[in-house]
């Protein structure tokens, strides 16, 4: 499922215009965007929470030269899925 087809679902089932319903996705997106930027944390009780997690400088190598790189430390989005979504997944 893409965002499109998941605006579709929305629009369907709360009878918004497809247009109300891309926006409310876009929304939801950005304000999960801009939350983890300013490095806090989503947490969507029963499905998961969206953290930043810091990835601590290594060592890595080039796989086209063999050359061992500095790989530098970076912040990346992570999402961890809550208790419910995970056994509807099972």
């Amino acid at each position: 499922m893409n965002k499109m087809e998941l605006s579709e679902k929305l629009s369907e089932k709360f009878t918004f215009s497809k247009s109300q319903a891309v926006d409310i996705v876009d929304f939801i997106i950005s304000t999960i965007t801009a939350e983890l930027a300013r490095g806090g944390e989503v947490a969507l009780t029963g499905f998961g929470s969206f953290v930043v997690k810091k990835r601590e400088a290594r060592m890595g190598v080039n796989p086209k030269t063999g050359e061992r790189i500095q790989i530098l430390a970076s912040s990346v989005p992570k999402f961890k899925p809550g208790k419910m979504f995970k056994d509807a997944v099972k």
